[in-house]
């Protein structure tokens, strides 16, 4: 049977120009970076070629780039970090309600230890507005936290312009760039943050190595203690392999970058318009122009998105609901929730996502199989009764 992935915004499948890079380093070349003997020093070279190769695709310094296990850890990081470091300051994070639960659940867990945390509400898009950031600011703002692009939606956020209302108002703004990184622009100084997350699983890089930007000057504390690595930041024994994989994965990202997104864009382009065209009762969710170049997420009405993804499935097609992280929730969308789109028919949704493999036929395939997919479903829905 035919396999066709589109789920690219749960992951993606290692590169194997990574997958090359990395092997030496399971293999002959297995030094600690840490040691001071020829074996340890060829890792920690490794190492720092990664975090050079990193730190010039986000207009950084080699010094602002720490590796992570991945976003969620660089999340967690980032929120916890700053608001430990700043407790004298303030105690006051704002954040918005279509976060990654990385960053959600760590505002929920800092609240319990006494901080406020504003939940700022967004648009039938899912787009922050910046006015309600600069209203929401007090002299005790330590940290805003938004996403540049939705995991979801796909909605990109107006991040350069909150950024200069924090730096006007001096308050430390993170983003979490993990959907974002290699398809959008990320120079941390054209976007204004001072903290930045990323993972490199979401650009073909493996699971399991992330990286947190953490500007020059700006004050955080470690969520890992141990040894002094990563600038006594990040305390733990490098994941080298994962790291080089993470390295690689970036160099790759930034080849014939205008190239892939166009190629993206015009099968996202092709599969909405195909998927509207073809079935009627369904919405495009987020912005319908200020969005991830391969994100494909739509709202079909009176039927429930589970079953349309075990029919896809059946099909040889891999989709998604939405986030990755909360598959097995039954709850609906806390995205879509904030959208102002009601529970029963956040249950409808169905995010396509396409990326370096994905071919035109295999949107065709799609777009010719789904409407049969969506009539089978509501001819035995109550829903659509």
């Amino acid at each position: 049977m035919r396999q066709i992935y589109l789920d690219y915004a749960a992951t993606t499948p290692v590169h194997p120009d990574v997958l090359g890079a990395m092997e030496p380093f399971y293999s002959s070349k297995y030094g600690n970076p840490s040691s001071v003997h020829a074996f340890g020093q060829e890792a920690k070279d490794a190492v720092e070629h990664a975090r050079h190769v990193v730190s010039t695709a986000l207009g950084a310094h080699p010094e602002e780039i720490i590796f992570t296990s991945g976003g969620t850890e660089s999340d967690n990081f980032a929120v916890k970090g700053v608001a430990y470091a700043l407790t004298k300051k303030g105690m006051h994070i704002i954040t918005s309600a279509v976060e990654h639960h990385a960053v959600l659940e760590t505002c929920h867990f800092l609240k319990d230890q006494g901080y406020t945390v504003t939940i700022l509400p967004v648009d039938r898009y899912g787009k922050v507005d910046p006015d309600d950031v600069k209203k929401a600011i007090t002299d005790q703002t330590i940290l805003v936290s938004i996403m540049h692009a939705n995991n979801e939606v796909g909605t990109v956020q107006p991040i350069k312009a909150i950024g200069e209302i924090c730096r006007e108002r001096d308050v430390y703004f993170h983003t979490d760039a993990v959907q974002s990184f290699g398809v959008l622009s990320t120079n941390v100084d054209e976007l204004n943050v001072d903290l930045l997350s990323i993972s490199a699983h979401k650009f073909y890089g493996p699971k399991g190595a992330g990286v947190l930007y953490v500007r020059k000057g700006t004050r955080i504390v470690p969520l890992i203690h141990g040894g002094g690595q990563e600038w006594n930041k990040r305390a733990s024994t490098h994941n080298v392999p994962c790291v080089v994989g993470l390295g690689k994965a970036v160099e790759l990202a930034m080849l014939k970058k205008d190239e892939r997104i166009a190629h993206a864009c015009e099968l996202r382009d092709s599969l909405i318009t195909s998927i509207t065209n073809r079935i009627d009762q369904v919405n495009l969710n987020g912005h319908p122009t200020d969005r991830l170049p391969n994100n494909c997420h739509i709202l079909v009405k009176h039927i429930e998105g589970e079953a349309m993804l075990l029919r896809l499935n059946a099909l040889g097609i891999a989709a998604s609901t939405g986030s990755a992280c909360s598959s097995e929730s039954i709850q609906p969308s806390h995205v879509l929730m904030a959208m102002g789109v009601s529970p029963i028919d956040a249950h409808g949704s169905l995010r396509l996502t396409v990326g370096r493999l994905t071919t035109p036929d295999d949107i065709a395939y799609v777009s010719d199989h789904l409407p049969g997919v969506v009539r089978e479903l509501r001819s035995i829905s109550p829903m659509a009764t």
